[in-house]
């Protein structure tokens, strides 16, 4: 019996890891010079690379393709390699529903069902190349616990940073009360910081110090309304500057970047200034806004796919409430124009989706986006690794092949640099040297 559960657990969170594997590949994408090496094998020893270097005599060319990872060696001789993709904005505990729906779930489901439906949307991110997320935002420690299964093995998939509870004001976009009849808010109580609602410099630095002990990696604010809560407005600031400098400061304190949501002008501007990291979605920037990013290094990471959902689901009146519908049909489009300016201009940007907002899975859809908006295929690559890797504050351990990296290698058949669409095809996915995914 033993064994057979041992059997059944390599089966569900992939392939035995091997002391030492060697991984030969046709070619490598080296992401920091943009070149291609052709016939590469990569060694790796306890899920970390060893050495890349050229193919061993009589590696490759088929002559592996029966073998099995576990045994030490994988045959990607006629495939296209490249580091583990980077997705910098994700929620992993749920994903779009109809609103008929989504309402029924939240007065039927406990935590735990949408704890053991995480799972899913967990594994089919892994699989499809992503082996690294930072999700930014869940209600009930869901993605804390979520990491946490990931990194102890129990389940597969990808390595997780996470912001546990976003901070939000009251009426904000992530005041889990919003919309609320009286009756039912009076009975469930006014929620405070630490159920990430704040409405001072005081109660926001308490929010910060309730997600570290939370066991969050980061902190997530919503610095303006949002598209998908039940509010009118998805564009207005929500913070005064003072409590988002309340955030920043206590943030660095404890060792945290900050991530902010934000669509709005001015709610971006008062999030810059503040000292914010990353800006989420960035819907509405004006040349004022692009030169504070670049004054404050600020990165941009610009969710077109969830902006592309949004707006074609707002065309179906039954999908989102009357509440939402007109904001996804506002903001949604707007994205990508914004993203082509910030790019052309120089701002930084680090590759997100908002996946959830869209189907898990789907991610490397923003790939054609960035390329659609005038980004060259291998700047797109990059802000999915090493761009993704620097925000994280793991730029020596992610984001590239190369010695001392963890063991993160995708595969596809044929030149992503040629046809970025490649990468919604990955064949094969190994995270820490552990395979999950064969061609």
């Amino acid at each position: 019996m033993l064994k057979l559960s041992a059997i059944g657990i390599l089966l569900a969170c992939g392939s035995a890891q091997a002391a030492t594997q060697t991984v030969d590949c046709g070619r490598l994408l080296d992401v920091k010079t943009g070149a291609w090496r052709d016939k590469v094998s990569i060694v790796i020893e306890d899920g970390v690379i060893k050495s890349v270097g050229p193919m061993s005599a009589g590696a490759g060319a088929g002559a592996n393709a029966d073998a099995n990872p576990t045994a030490g060696r994988v045959d990607l001789s006629a495939h296209s390699c490249l580091p583990g993709l980077i997705d910098m904005h994700v929620h992993l505990t749920g994903e779009t529903q109809k609103q008929a729906d989504a309402l029924r779930d939240a007065i039927s489901l406990n935590p735990a069902d949408h704890a053991y439906r995480s799972v899913v949307f967990a594994e089919r991110t892994l699989k499809a190349g992503f082996t690294t997320v930072r999700d930014l935002g869940a209600s009930d420690g869901l993605n804390v616990s979520l990491k946490r299964a990931i990194a102890a093995g129990s389940i597969p998939g990808p390595r997780m940073f996470t912001s546990g509870k976003s901070i939000a004001t009251t009426g904000g976009h992530a005041d889990p009360t919003n919309n609320f009849s009286q009756r039912l808010s009076h009975a469930l109580g006014t929620p405070g910081p630490n159920e990430g609602v704040v409405n001072s410099a005081e109660g926001a630095r308490e929010a910060v110090r309730a997600r570290y002990k939370e066991g969050a990696d980061l902190i997530k604010v919503t610095a303006t309304g949002g598209v998908l809560s039940q509010a009118r407005n998805g564009q207005n600031a929500q913070y005064t500057e003072d409590e988002l400098r309340a955030i920043v400061s206590t943030a660095k304190d404890y060792g945290f970047r900050v991530a902010a949501h934000a669509h709005g002008t001015e709610g971006i501007k008062r999030a810059l200034r503040a000292g914010i990291d990353s800006i989420e979605h960035g819907t509405i920037m004006d040349d004022d806004t692009i030169a504070l990013f670049k004054k404050h290094g600020a990165w941009y990471v610009p969710t077109m796919s969830a902006g592309r959902y949004v707006a074609d689901k707002a065309r179906d009146p039954d999908y989102y409430s009357p509440l939402v519908r007109p904001k996804a049909a506002a903001i949604g489009p707007q994205i990508q124009a914004t993203f082509a300016r910030a790019y052309k201009a120089g701002v930084k940007i680090a590759f997100g989706t908002d996946a959830g907002v869209f189907p898990h899975g789907e991610n490397a859809k923003e790939f054609a986006y960035m390329v659609e908006a005038g980004m060259a295929p291998l700047e797109a690559i990059r802000a999915a690794t090493l761009n993704a890797a620097a925000l994280l504050d793991q730029g020596t351990r992610l984001g590239s092949v190369e010695p001392g990296y963890a063991a993160d290698i995708i595969a596809v058949a044929g030149d992503p640099l040629r046809d970025i669409a490649l990468l919604q095809q990955v064949r094969f996915v190994m995270k820490d040297g552990v395979v999950y995914k064969q061609p």
